[in-house]
């Protein structure tokens, strides 16, 4: 990319037509290499409790965590259009709270957005948020940082008036100050007239093609993640198997003792060898 991506970018995009490609990703080598592909939009999602951390849940991912990753995200990808997410609990115990941890990701961070799993009790926030100065994308259908109510996922909006309810909600968001919006496992046929009738940038993860953009985790387009995937992901390569065999190559050199060669290793300017057993033998007697 020859110039930093801005929400301007992103708007244009969408009155044009033109897909806007974004993926989500938790670290300063793998943005690094996105940002060579030319991805326009990079999102710190708060799955790095999962995929970095191990935990079941994105739930554990703290605000000190996300700050840290996403600033690590932005020095990989600095023209990159960054998305930060905020995690359980950062924007749900006030405004004043939610204002104060959106502005540690622009200050600290370099977020150009800030993410928000919405729902109609968070209008207020993504409204002060937004009048705050911070541009907000307001994440809607399945949400995973409402695990432990629902127990499991399924998809959204796949009766006329679940439909309906969502269709609603995406209008209350962009009125509210969303200047986009992020449609997760959602009926495609809804997300994309949720896509036609709203007037921001509206990506989809899992709902479908006709959304402005689409979104997939990195270590699912990598091929990283093992065991099934969601019905909705795609693997563009397959690492983990590379990445296993690459380690146990490692391991068999060493344990052959064919790793390190001396082309791998450094040596001691000639003629010093001699002098340190010179000085060794000095020494000893």
């Amino acid at each position: 990319m020859n110039k930093k991506i801005t929400i301007a970018d992103l708007a244009e995009a969408k009155q044009q037509n033109r897909k806007i490609i974004a993926v989500s990703c938790y670290d300063y080598m793998t943005a690094s290499l996105a940002a060579q592909a030319e991805i326009e939009m990079l999102l710190v999602g708060d799955s790095a409790a999962q995929f970095m951390l191990g935990h079941d849940s994105t739930l554990p991912a703290t605000m000190d965590f996300m700050v840290t990753i996403t600033a690590a995200v932005r020095r990989a990808a600095p023209k990159a259009f960054l998305v930060a997410d905020m995690p359980f609990l950062s924007y749900n115990l006030g405004i004043y709270e939610a204002i104060k941890n959106a502005g540690r990701f622009a200050a600290q961070a370099g977020a150009d957005m800030i993410k928000i799993e919405a729902s109609s009790s968070c209008l207020d926030v993504i409204n002060a948020i937004s009048n705050a100065g911070m541009a907000v994308m307001a994440h809607i259908g399945i949400k995973p940082q409402s695990i432990s109510k629902v127990g499991r996922f399924k998809a959204e909006a796949t009766t006329a008036e679940m439909a309906a309810e969502l269709i609603a909600s995406s209008k209350q968001m962009v009125d509210a100050g969303a200047s986009a919006l992020l449609i997760e496992g959602t009926a495609a046929e809804v997300a994309a007239i949720i896509t036609e009738l709203s007037d921001v940038p509206v990506i989809s993860c899992g709902s479908g093609p006709d959304c402005d953009g689409q979104i997939l985790i990195a270590p699912d387009i990598l091929g990283l993640t093992q065991g099934s995937l969601p019905k909705f992901s795609n693997k563009y390569s397959n690492l983990a198997e590379k990445t296993v065999k690459a380690f146990s190559d490692y391991a068999k050199d060493i344990r052959e003792n064919k790793f390190p060669d001396q082309d791998h290793c450094y040596h001691m300017k000639k003629g010093q060898l001699d002098l340190l057993k010179k000085m060794l033998d000095d020494m000893r007697s």
